[in-house]
């Protein structure tokens, strides 16, 4: 990738008028859908829901990158309003972050986001949880479970490092309470609409609607850039802010959203050499070939033996990912069965 290419992935305007236009049309569809729609046309409004929480989803997602201010407290007040429920923005972007470290892409222990698990600790799981686990690396079973396996993960892991006063934690929990005191009232008494049946209808489908994007975005390789996918077309490229171009996001993570599907088109051969051609043209064909077959093992490729560690030895702090697993030590190179 050449200096012209990485120059234009990393300029930034002082505001992108694109995102910001549409973190409003965001709130401003939820807003209606719930106010207007709801009502009289209740399934419309659902629909919309869960749309725009998938959107608001994507734009924490752009928002935590930097975009669409230079300074970052703005982007955050931006998506402040937490209408997707679940995950804090400081929890979110912090996770994330660490998730761009592509040399560490897969990994169950470092890479925040890795649906692996350590072949040593798969086989400590009981049987039936193995099975979920199996169900889960299908797209199906990720769009259908995906949602309750990341929350109940994600929940008990960050219970578990408020209580260790982990630093930032309990600050990015009372900021995210403070968004649910606003945003809950608003659906209850404003909207009308039942609790329980937001969240098990527009919270759970937009999640599992993000599921779709996050569900090949990474497989195993033993080139960092070979891990991470391109879907070179879909209907859902503006709900997912054009990261089915995920390569180019990766490689580019400051080029705004908008501005990716003309940085891939410009250079598209030397993408797909880069990933050793791992791409897919569309969702559809995803669907088609693991709608009910797991696209990948849950024992991660390489992590099959559990390292030996010093009697004294405590896991970091944060080293815990959004489904819930703990750093160990792994050797750089772990031997093999």
């Amino acid at each position: 990738m050449d200096t012209r290419t990485r120059r234009r992935g990393k300029r930034r305007a002082a505001m992108e008028w694109p995102t910001f236009v549409l973190i409003v049309a965001c709130y401003g569809a939820w807003t209606t859908a719930g106010y207007v729609l709801w009502p009289h046309w209740p399934i419309a409004a659902m629909a919309i829901l869960t749309l725009t929480i998938a959107l608001q989803s994507s734009l924490m997602h752009e928002c935590l990158h930097g975009h669409p201010t230079r300074w970052a407290w703005v982007n955050e007040a931006l998506v402040f309003v937490p209408v997707g429920l679940v995950y804090p923005y400081r929890r979110f972007k912090a996770l994330h972050l660490r998730h761009h470290a592509d040399e560490r892409l897969t990994d169950p222990f470092e890479d925040p986001e890795s649906y692996y698990k350590a072949l040593w600790l798969y086989r400590k799981l009981p049987g039936w949880a193995q099975r979920i686990l199996e169900v889960n690396n299908t797209m199906i079973g990720r769009f259908v479970l995906g949602p309750a396996i990341m929350n109940i993960g994600f929940f008990a892991t960050e219970a578990k490092l408020i209580r260790e006063d982990a630093r930032g934690v309990r600050r990015a929990w009372l900021l995210h309470a403070a968004g649910l005191a606003f945003v809950l009232p608003v659906i209850a008494y404003g909207f009308g609409m039942p609790l329980w049946l937001y969240f098990l209808v527009p919270a759970w489908l937009g999640q599992s609607l993000i599921s779709v994007r996050t569900f090949a975005e990474h497989r195993w390789s033993e080139r960092p850039d070979g891990r991470t996918i391109i879907v070179e077309r879909s209907p859902l490229a503006l709900l997912f802010l054009n990261n089915n171009l995920h390569l180019v996001h990766h490689k580019l993570p400051a080029a705004p959203w908008y501005r990716l599907p003309a940085l891939y088109r410009a250079r598209r051969a030397e993408w797909l050499a880069m990933n050793d051609g791992y791409s897919y043209s569309s969702y559809w064909a995803l669907v088609k070939a693991f709608a009910f077959r797991a696209k990948e093992p849950v024992p991660h490729p390489v992590l099959r033996r559990e390292p030996e560690a010093p009697r004294a030895f405590r896991p970091r702090a944060h080293g815990r990912s959004i489904g819930g697993a703990r750093t160990v030590p792994v050797p750089a190179t772990p031997p093999k069965e």
